[in-house]
């Protein structure tokens, strides 16, 4: 099946690649840390969880089985086949409309705040809006402070593969395109993508625009954020 990929996105590899330069493959292989735990720290037990961007469901999964309900949402049907346990809708989540439909908790991991399409990040953050109960929350994952910076530079993960950040590589209104590299023992997958570097002032600009305001940081590294309606 022919897809169309996303203005400066690609990616390499065998399986399916989705519009964004994501391998359906490689993101089934990948391990879940513990964001599952920080998550689950943050909001109220059993709570309807709207999971943007949920890929192969590396992070429904284990909210599932610490009793929290996912909806889940990814514009890729190859990765939500992979989905199991939880309700799947696929659409791109900047035009996402539940009809009115609202959540305890909205979440948009994976660093997507950060798209390098300014119109496209501000439909994000709308569907976040959008979609969040007024009494509940957003959270999401922010790139870390070094991201783009310190290149190239790799780590070895403990379930076996290399992820190596290659390149940031600058593209014009602060916009940088990143090359990414996955390294396994039988297989090679490479993604590059456009990725906007937001400061802490930015990000929070960006949420305000949107109807939103940090609630407050849930890690040291200001990586991953809670954010209620303002």
């Amino acid at each position: 099946m022919t897809i169309e990929m996303r203005e400066g996105h690609e990616g390499t590899g065998p399986g399916a690649i989705t519009p964004d330069g994501c391998a359906v493959e490689l993101y089934s292989r990948l391990s879940v840390g513990d964001e599952p735990d920080i998550i689950a720290g943050a909001v109220p037990a059993g709570a309807h969880i709207l999971e943007l961007g949920s890929g192969v469901g590396r992070m429904t999964h284990p909210l599932l089985e610490r009793g929290f309900t996912v909806t889940a949402v990814d514009e890729s049907a190859e990765m939500l086949e992979r989905v199991r346990g939880a309700r799947t809708i696929c659409s791109p989540i900047e035009t996402l409309d539940l009809a009115g439909e609202r959540f305890d908790v909205v979440m948009l991991a994976s660093f997507l705040v950060h798209d390098g399409d300014d119109a496209v990040r501000r439909g994000l953050l709308d569907a976040c809006r959008s979609h969040v109960a007024d009494d509940g929350c957003v959270l999401i994952q922010r790139e870390g402070e070094d991201y783009h910076t310190n290149l190239p530079r790799e780590r070895q993960d403990p379930s076996g593969f290399t992820i190596r950040i290659l390149s940031a590589e600058p593209v014009g209104n602060g916009v940088n395109s990143v090359r990414a590299e996955y390294v396994f023992p039988d297989a090679v997958w490479t993604q590059t993508f456009l990725a906007r570097p937001l400061t802490k002032e930015a990000f929070e600009e960006a949420l305000g625009e949107a109807g939103l305001k940090v609630d407050r940081y849930l890690t040291e590294d200001r990586v991953w954020v809670r954010a209620v309606p303002a």
